[in-house]
């Protein structure tokens, strides 16, 4: 018989926890971007729609049915393809390192 944990809430989900860590790194990686990058790719990671968008998409359908819940997954699969183009770009521009530790 095996032992299934139940999921209590969308904080108790894996990839939320890591999508709340990932939010957090990428504001601390791009507070040493250049200051003139403010309204340019910092807009567009920290604050802007991708970034916040991954634990947000998920806490938003974990509460619903599985097929809104999928549809969450989804949006926050999206939000992440937005988000690693670009840190790409970030990375191609030599404002961050490709490696995550740094």
């Amino acid at each position: 018989m095996s032992q299934e944990k139940k999921v209590g809430g969308y904080k108790d989900l894996i990839v939320w926890q890591k999508a709340i860590t990932l939010v957090k790194r990428v504001y601390q990686v791009t507070s040493a971007f250049p200051s003139d990058e403010r309204f340019g790719l910092v807009s567009q990671l920290a604050p802007g729609p991708p970034c916040p968008s991954l634990p947000i998409s998920l806490r938003d359908r974990a509460r619903h049915t599985t097929g809104e819940f999928i549809q969450g997954i989804s949006h926050a699969e999206g939000s992440l393809a937005e988000l690693d183009t670009q840190l790409t770009i970030a990375v191609e521009l030599a404002f961050c390192p490709a490696d995550s530790d740094a």
